[in-house]
């Protein structure tokens, strides 16, 4: 499990503690309640904040997804490039991965909206973290979107860092989207509808 999800699975676990104290006082109506609320929450919390480990490929050429999800665009952006964008549900695994090995020259949060985030211009209305990874190929702007349920972005690395392919970086918590765009001499992997891994598919290839 994630490390941000023990803010929200520490107190599901501790409504069950209040509930089992309830239930040995005599309380197994209150009790019971407790333990019920509690024993959901806490399985609802630690599925959403799973982190299984993933085995990137060892391929300089490839750009991996960031997140897990289903790829809902994949185009030219309008400050050139390509985009490719995933939406990832609340069932999702939600921990986010870098893209491409090298040096994170850019850490930027852009305030926004929290529209749905399968919208077409959620993109460039909500609000954003933007994440620049030198590679051997050029820069490599990453983003995490935040969503109608996502009000909180994590992203962890500094300018400075250097990360390594499939590295984790962060998470959007409760439904959100994941951005990558790709420079000229890269060509995309898949197309919309397709799932993906984060850390795992690749979604463009150096051509």
């Amino acid at each position: 499990m994630a490390r941000d999800g023990w803010l929200f699975v520490g107190p599901a676990l501790a409504v069950i503690a209040v509930g089992g104290i309830l239930w040995l006082m005599g309380l197994r109506v209150a009790g019971g309640t407790f333990l019920i609320i509690g024993t959901v929450a806490t399985v609802a919390f630690a599925y959403f904040f799973r982190d299984p480990e993933r085995c990137p490929p060892n391929d300089r050429d490839a750009i991996l997804a960031t997140a897990d999800g289903k790829i809902v665009v994949v185009g030219p952006h309008p400050n050139g490039g390509m985009q490719i964008h995933t939406f990832l549900s609340v069932l999702d695994v939600h921990v986010n991965r870098a893209p491409v090995s090298g040096v994170v020259t850019e850490s930027v949060h852009r305030p926004g909206k929290f529209e749905l985030a399968w919208k077409d211009d959620a993109g460039s209305q909500n609000e954003r973290q933007d994440l620049v990874i030198e590679s051997s190929h050029g820069p490599i702007r990453s983003a995490q979107i935040a969503g109608i349920l996502a009000r909180r972005i994590i992203c962890r690395p500094q300018v400075g860092d250097t990360l390594r392919q499939g590295d984790r970086i962060g998470m959007i918590r409760f439904g959100s989207r994941a951005e990558v765009i790709i420079p000229d001499g890269f060509q995309p992997t898949v197309k919309v509808g397709d799932h993906v891994k984060g850390g795992e598919t690749i979604i463009a290839r150096w051509k």
